[in-house]
């Protein structure tokens, strides 16, 4: 299969294609900020690092990522398990992944731009209350919810049902509480429009920004539209 990142690739385009290689590059002390515009292959060599090994590894990331789909399973029809297991090593590893790395992103380029651009300052306070509102909701999902079901599948005791669904309820508000902050995102930065002295640190933190939005549509979707209507179906079902 053709290598999509070569090492005639510059560093900053291989972070603003493929987000997630940044901390691949980082591990490495790979600089795609400033030193963005430099093909990978001097990078590569001036680490003395085997460019063919780190390419391979590289493009294997980048296309595992791009395979990767819910499309492949019916989450309607998988057994209770099979989907929370989904949510926790997809969903919620992504999360745990991704917000300490996007949290420096983001007081890094505040801290950096936030005199020019004023708007950093929402950006800044807007991700850090999301931040601690998906750990929570993790949290709570993991220790609390999730065993819950879990349980409930095994055994089928309908008893449990009411208490799971009331769990729902409060699942659903913080998914809702999530969604506006996205939505204050797109709006205090203009849809994630770059100002023309973005630097590629202030470019990947956007692109991280919507790659956590696009992500977490997916998270809620298998919750909202999937998880807890057919728990509600199974207790209209004994009623």
């Amino acid at each position: 299969m053709e290598a999509v990142f070569t090492t005639e690739t510059k560093t900053g385009d291989i972070v603003t294609r493929f987000p997630n290689a940044s901390q691949y590059l980082k591990k490495y002390k790979i600089d795609f900020c400033c030193g963005g515009n430099r093909p990978i292959g001097e990078a590569l060599q001036e680490k003395k690092l085997n460019a063919v090994e780190f390419l391979d590894t590289l493009n294997d990331m980048y296309r595992k990522v791009v395979h990767t789909t819910d499309e492949d399973t019916d989450w309607t029809k998988a057994p209770y398990h099979e989907l929370i297991d989904h949510i926790i090593n997809k969903h919620h590893k992504f999360l745990s992944d991704l917000l300490p790395e996007l949290s420096a992103f983001v007081t890094k380029v505040y801290r950096v731009h936030g005199k020019k651009h004023p708007e950093l300052a929402s950006v800044y306070k807007l991700f850090h209350n999301l931040k601690v509102e998906l750990e929570e909701h993790m949290i709570h999902e993991e220790e609390d919810f999730f065993p819950q079901i879990n349980a409930y599948s095994f055994d089928r005791q309908t008893e449990k049902l009411p208490e799971i669904l009331n769990a729902n309820f409060l699942l659903e508000k913080e998914h809702e509480t999530a969604g506006l902050y996205l939505k204050e995102l797109r709006e205090c930065t203009a849809d994630y429009k770059l100002p023309d002295d973005a630097c590629m640190t202030y470019q990947v933190m956007y692109l991280k920004l919507q790659e956590l939005e696009e992500d977490l549509f997916q998270h809620i979707h298998l919750e909202n539209n999937i998880l807890f209507p057919r728990l509600e179906a199974e207790m209209l079902a004994e009623e």
